[in-house]
């Protein structure tokens, strides 16, 4: 089993393994934290949402939050997932696969290698708003988890989402 670090939509246990994705293989873990500092943006353009989704850009920020989960090995690759789609797959060609550190709630670490998902440098575009729809997955996956969670955590994730897109403003603090 592969250990999967999501930040983005696919906090969303229900989404991610909604009949269009993993279809209930992917067993959430846990809340989890990141180990290192990055930046919550919106910097890649994704034709599945119609909308920015999101990114963690390493070097600036906070510890970002999200969900653990473990996903059957040959879920990862294209090449192993049969007629099944794959995780590589639902986070798009514009994402690389990479190595996370994290840390549990009660900030110990994670000791199994765990993987997550960045967009490509090359990818990366100024300029791109998310959607509402977009970010109620987000913040929708984060709160199934609020006793782990900060609600620091969740108004930072707020804040990121409307300097994204002004205009979802009322519509994000609602969430």
């Amino acid at each position: 089993m592969a250990h999967v670090f999501q930040y983005g939509s696919n906090t969303s246990a229900t989404r991610l393994n909604s009949d269009d994705r993993l279809r209930g293989d992917a067993r959430p873990l846990c809340a989890t934290q990141t180990q290192a500092d990055f930046e919550l943006d919106f910097d890649v353009w994704s034709k599945k949402n119609n909308c920015a989704a999101s990114d963690i850009v390493s070097g600036n920020g906070r510890k970002i939050w999200g969900v653990l989960y473990e996903v059957p090995d040959y879920l990862i690759t294209s090449k192993t997932s049969g007629k099944r789609k794959s995780l590589d797959a639902i986070e798009g060609p514009k994402y690389k696969r990479i190595s996370i550190a994290l840390n549990h709630p009660d900030g110990t670490p994670v000791y199994e290698n765990v993987i997550t998902y960045v967009v490509i440098e090359i990818h990366r575009q100024t300029n791109l708003q998310t959607s509402l729809d977009y970010c109620r997955h987000i913040i929708a996956g984060l709160r199934d988890y609020s006793h782990f969670v900060p609600e620091e955590y969740l108004q930072y994730a707020k804040v990121r989402m409307i300097s994204n897109n002004p205009g979802l403003r009322d519509g994000v603090l609602a969430l």
